[in-house]
Order: structure tokens, then sequence, then C-alpha cells
């Protein structure tokens, strides 16, 4: 996930590198240029969003995986809570049995915490398009600043 982050972070610096050579490009009059760097700025940023959706992706498979984990955990300690449940019926002590229960309903609202955690970030997992005319409109905004 950090690498692909990383990697975001790189093509963002080689999009901004490209709106500089755009601006040169337009300054010297040279269109053809400043369309093909204009092009190469608009692959870049489309790559860095595409790297951090691989990068929610993997940390989408991250939360489910502890997910998981967090459920066989609690699984397997309501299951040891019903076998202390049996024990304390078959003594009937009440203050035991309480206990417990309060013990079952901390672990059982743990893993609400954790689930609605893993919902939100798959939920904050989006998908964009770029259309093809950002490019006209990157280098006429290049172009404006350059005067």
């Amino acid at each position: 996930m950090k690498e692909l982050e990383r990697n975001s972070k790189k093509c963002e610096k080689e999009e901004k590198i490209e709106k500089t050579k755009i601006k040169k490009a337009i300054q010297k009059g040279n269109m053809e240029g400043a369309r093909i760097h204009a092009e190469n700025a608009i692959r870049q940023k489309n790559q860095a969003l595409n790297y951090l959706r691989m990068s929610a992706r993997v940390d989408a498979v991250a939360s489910r995986v502890q997910t998981a984990l967090t459920t066989r955990k609690v699984t397997q300690s309501m299951a040891g809570v019903v076998k202390a449940m049996d024990a304390a019926m078959k003594s009937m002590n009440l203050e035991k049995i309480s206990g417990l229960m309060d013990k079952f309903e901390s672990q059982f609202e743990d893993l609400d915490v954790q689930s609605s955690y893993m919902e939100n970030a798959m939920s904050q997992t989006t998908t964009t398009n770029v259309p093809q005319n950002d490019v006209d409109s990157l280098m006429q905004q290049v172009a404006d600043e350059a005067g």
C-alpha cells in the first residue's frame, strides 16, 4: 500500500514537470509540443489516480482480512463464554452469569466498531474517469497562466 502511494506521488511530480514543459512550449510557440506535454500530464495524473485507487483496494482487502480474523476470535470467545455460562447455570451464580453477559456484549460491540470501519474504508474507494477534452482545457489553463 505504501509503495503504491509513493508511486502516486511520483506520478504527481511528473505531472507538474509536464505542466512546466507545456508552459515553456507555449511561450516558444510550439503548440504541437505543448499538446504532447499536455497528454503526458493527463496520463501522469490518471496514473497517480490509478495508484491511489489500487492502494485503497489493498487497504480494503486488509480490512476484510482483519475483520475475518476478529470474527474468528469473537467466535472462539463466544464458545468460551457459552461453556462458562453452562458452568455458571449449573451453579446458578447470578453474579458470574451477569459478568459473562457483560463481557459478551462488550466483545460484540467491538466487532460492530471494526465492521463499520471496514465498511467506511470500502465506501471511500471510488473510481474517476477523465474525459479527453481535459487536454485542451489544461493547455488553455497553462496558456492563460503564461500570458
